[in-house]
């Protein structure tokens, strides 16, 4: 694996011509998507910028355009009409001024008034490489570009951390101000949010206290890109606890989880209904974000990061990793989210999958099943049925553990290999959509997730199956992979 230099990780893009040749090299890839965001080069990681505006769907992700390396970070913008077709429109946000010259790092969006803005953490270093992150804002221009504000909105706090980052822009109508939540950590090194206010989305910002979350006051050594949502009359917060290991999640020390509680703005202190809850049980998904101005009480619009800080993986060799995961409608159902791919991907499915034991590289799979019996799944299996992706159902507690120890490319082993995606009633459906190096699983329609990297060589594409009874169908492509820089 190469060996970065801190110059070269921090390069200054000049011009598309500077990563032409490594767009040239990596479109070939076995492993590029076909309806996943993914980056043009290099690395993408969290979601940011994600809104509707004006009957148009917004989106960036966190780019570093020399390779699979987290270095100097730009925001990439992509565009959509239904949340399932994308389209490349080139570099959103640049770290091209003092207060970012280290990186546009992550923010949200928000359209207001009939403008869409966007806000982010501008990553700034002093020669001493000391950090110093501002909240910074810019302004969707008629030309589809942000233009930014000559100025942050307001700088870090001095009694936290230098970990002050990913700002959340949320409208609360009943109090007629916007607030900014930021991920956190205290001087003691505790993961926690940050609360700003003001009445206008622009200027006067001022400073409202700490997030208090009651029974969570040393969960985690840093809360990344918290996000929260009103679905159905219930306050719902997300968040991506660090540097902490969780039970029954092996060694990773990245998380991402939801509270269902109450938000009291006057108090600023969310009360949770109940535990924590794992937003997906995957080996890869992080930093999720949902969408802004959607217009919608009853449901909201989430995406994520397929990948998770610190780890690696096989497509780091073609100087390129990552993607975000597909669009997901979040709602609450038994006092629980549930998530569930947009209707419009049905709109993909392409040619009926035989059963054969054939697996194709982009497809989506439906499982269907009593409930009450075990069942063994495994897909990207060799010919013979051996290796591959394994799950397996365990009827008498209601579990699926996931097991991809037997692919033939392995990655992050010493993360973990096998994790398990408890289900609260018994298993009946399982919805499997595979697009090339990612599989995004489906249980219950929605009530509990699993998204993971997979890498299959030319010998595993086979599955086998026992127990259940499995339809499927070929997906068609639906991003554009151009070179749009």
């Amino acid at each position: 694996m190469k060996e970065w230099t801190r110059e070269e990780r921090y390069r200054v893009l000049q011009g598309p011509e500077d990563i032409r040749g490594l767009y040239e090299r990596i479109k070939t890839s076995a492993y590029r998507q076909r309806w996943h965001v993914q980056p043009i080069t290099g690395l993408s990681s969290d979601p940011n910028g994600f809104a509707l505006h004006k009957g148009t769907w917004h989106l960036c992700y966190q780019w570093c355009p020399w390779g699979a390396v987290h270095g100097l970070k730009y925001w990439y913008h992509v565009t959509s009409s239904d949340l399932i077709h994308w389209q490349n429109t080139g570099i959103g946000l640049a770290p091209d001024c003092f207060y970012d010259n280290r990186g546009a790092h992550s923010g949200s969006a928000i359209s207001r008034d009939g403008a869409l803005v966007f806000f982010y953490t501008g990553n700034h270093r002093d020669e001493d490489w000391t950090r110093t992150p501002y909240t910074c804002a810019a302004v969707l221009g008629e030309d589809g570009r942000p233009r930014k504000l000559e100025k942050p909105l307001f700088g870090p706090r001095d009694d936290h951390s230098e970990h002050q980052r990913d700002p959340k822009v949320v409208w609360n109508e009943e109090k007629g101000k916007y607030y900014i939540f930021i991920g956190a950590q205290t001087l003691d090194r505790r993961g926690c949010v940050l609360i700003y206010e003001s009445r206008q989305l622009l200027s006067g910002w001022r400073f409202a206290g700490e997030l208090k979350v009651p029974g969570y006051e040393a969960f985690g050594g840093m809360w990344e890109c918290p996000y929260i949502v009103n679905i159905s009359g219930r306050d719902v917060l997300i968040f991506s606890p660090q540097y902490t290991k969780l039970p029954g999640r092996g060694e990773s020390t990245n998380h991402n989880v939801y509270l269902i509680g109450n938000m009291d703005y006057d108090t600023l202190t969310f009360t949770p209904d109940g535990p924590y809850r794992h937003l997906d049980y995957g080996f890869d998904f992080y930093a999720a974000q949902g969408a802004a101005s959607i217009g919608e009480t009853d449901r909201a619009i989430l995406i994520a990061w397929i990948g998770l800080p610190d780890n690696h993986y096989p497509t780091e060799e073609e100087d390129w990793e990552g993607s975000l995961s597909l669009p997901r409608e979040l709602r609450i159902r038994d006092g629980k989210l549930v998530q569930t791919p947009l209707p419009g991907l049905a709109t993909l499915r392409d040619t009926a999958i035989t059963p054969d034991g054939t697996l194709p590289a982009v497809c989506e799979l439906e499982l269907t099943a009593s409930g009450n019996e075990d069942l063994d799944f495994n897909l990207f299996t060799r010919t013979d049925g051996t290796g591959g992706l394994r799950l397996h159902y365990d009827s008498r507690v209601k579990r699926c553990t996931v097991d991809r120890s037997g692919m033939d490319r392995r990655f992050n082993q010493a993360v973990g290999e096998v994790l398990d995606m408890p289900l609260d009633a018994p298993l009946k459906k399982l919805r499997v959509l595979i697009d090339r190096c990612s599989a995004e699983i489906f249980a219950n329609d929605g009530e509990a997730t699993f998204t993971t990297h997979v890498y299959p060589t030319e010998r595993e594409f086979n599955y086998t199956l026992s127990g259940g009874t499995l339809r499927g169908w070929t997906l068609k492509p639906s991003v554009t992979d151009e070179f749009v820089v």
